[in-house]
């Protein structure tokens, strides 16, 4: 396992990451200098940690990868996207707690 098992997201490995993911994909629309995203990150890391094999925690840094946040409609951040399939199945926008995260993420596991 790497020491990091969040992944980092840009459009040239979207497809590879999150497309064709064999398990759901929790992606984290942040940016640097959001306050929120930085208090989500380190229960984003945690997360990938208790649930690897299960979920895959993915990051996409909307200042770096803009086209990717047009494609889907992110305006305000941190905002959270569950994909199972490819597909959007829930989107979250701001900083939830863990437990309620792992709560909401339980049903796609």
């Amino acid at each position: 396992m790497t020491s990091n098992p969040v992944v980092h997201l840009t459009a040239a490995n979207w497809d590879t990451e999150v497309t064709k993911a064999t398990t759901p994909v929790l992606v984290d629309f942040w940016a640097e200098w959001c306050g929120p995203c930085k208090m989500i990150a380190p229960v984003l890391d945690e997360l990938a940690g208790e649930l690897s094999g299960k979920i895959k925690i993915a990051k996409v840094n909307v200042e770096e990868s803009q086209d990717l946040a047009a494609k889907f409609h992110i305006h305000s951040i941190p905002t959270l996207l569950v994909f199972k399939a490819g597909v959007v199945q829930e989107q979250m926008v701001g900083a939830p707690r863990k437990a309620d995260l792992k709560t909401k993420l339980s049903a796609y596991l």
